[in-house]
């Protein structure tokens, strides 16, 4: 069989992520190799396993094996019914910790010999997150640097974890640039180390195509395939009971939003569509049947593109009839825009969430 290089990018969904494992395995029993690889969320999980040396098969003897509700920790004091939760929101700005999470990957990176980014072929992997404190998209591990740390000894798992932390669902990850002593004349003075929330890359780009069209400009011989979860979760709706099943649910709209967006002409060509089968993106007690169908479902679906893929083109052989757009702002202005429009709602719903939790004064 004829091997084809090629470059991957992963777009995020939560959970709903497991349906890539099985593009990966439909893409591999085609010949495919992963060259270079980028993704947002949990794409990002499955970019930064596939740099690492592990197969799609692989994947799915993880996946089978990981109950990943067991990513939602929080200490039993944070659990007590309405009051803990808020408090905890208050205090670490988050429902759950994602130290399970970068544990989980730290420890299967680490049994294929990477810890950091230096681990790795230099380009090889690259993740997006958001710091909503600079409101600025970062691509990890380069962007690191602009913090005063070195990105080739930045873990891997941490970018992940970045990437992955949904606003007020899991942490955000706190970076702290290193302590500076500056001089003035004939003193000196110790400057503070400024603070930087990030989070989740699905705020400014989801599904980041863009991260290699300067390749793809300059005429390069290895194509990019973009692997995209579609289909919202109206199948499953969701269930509102309270404030924090009200915030759970905003989130998850939000995040699985980009699922519908404008997509051009040449990249709907050059991506894997996987049908999601209405799982949402938090819902982290999905059933083992419910993830063996996401994963046939990517398998299923990656079959079929490659059935019509062309690799000299990188494209689909058939024709896509172009149909009027309505002008519209698209790039990272469009995303920025959505992305802090929402951080301002949830935000706000923050706030009342937490006082309508405080004891009211008689």
């Amino acid at each position: 069989m004829q091997v084809i290089p090629v470059n991957a990018v992963f777009e995020g969904g939560g959970v709903k992520g497991i349906s890539l494992a099985g593009a990966v395995r439909a893409a591999e029993m085609c010949g495919i190799r992963f060259n270079r690889l980028a993704g947002t969320s949990s794409g990002s999980i499955v970019a930064a396993m596939i740099a690492t040396g592990y197969s799609g098969a692989e994947m799915k003897q993880i996946i089978e094996s990981t109950p990943f509700s067991s990513f939602l920790k929080r200490a039993a004091i944070f659990n007590t019914k309405i009051i803990g939760p808020a408090v905890r929101l208050f205090l670490r700005k988050g429902l759950y910790s994602a130290d399970g999470l970068e544990q989980w990957v730290s420890e299967l990176l680490a049994a294929r010999g990477v810890r950091v980014f230096g681990d790795l072929p230099p380009g090889k992997l690259r993740i997006i997150a958001s710091d909503i404190t600079n409101g600025k998209l970062l691509v990890l591990p380069q962007d690191v640097a602009a913090y005063g740390l070195d990105p080739n000894r930045f873990p891997v798992a941490r970018a992940v974890r970045m990437s992955c932390s949904i606003p007020y669902f899991f942490d955000p990850v706190v970076l702290r640039e290193p302590l500076r002593f500056k001089i003035h004349r004939s003193k000196g003075a110790l400057k503070a180390a400024k603070i930087s929330y990030v989070v989740d890359g699905g705020l400014l780009s989801n599904f980041p195509l863009w991260l290699f069209e300067n390749d793809v400009l300059s005429g390069s011989p290895i194509p990019v395939i973009g692997f995209q979860m579609v289909g919202r979760s109206e199948a499953q709706p969701h269930r509102i009971s309270g404030p924090f099943t009200m915030l759970q649910a905003m989130f998850d709209t939000m995040m699985s939003a980009h699922d519908e967006r404008y997509i051009e002409r040449q990249n709907r060509i050059r991506t894997i569509k996987i049908p999601t089968l209405g799982v949402s993106t938090t819902q982290f007690n999905v059933s083992p049947e419910m993830s063996e169908k996401l994963y046939q479902s990517g398998l299923s679906a990656g079959q079929k593109f490659f059935n019509c893929w062309n690799p000299r083109s990188g494209m689909l052989n058939i024709s896509i009839k172009s149909q009027p757009q309505k002008k519209r702002v698209t790039g990272s202005s469009a995303y920025a825009g959505h992305a802090f429009s929402m951080l301002i709602f949830s935000g706000t719903a923050a706030v009342h969430l937490l006082c309508s939790c405080a004891p009211r004064s008689r």
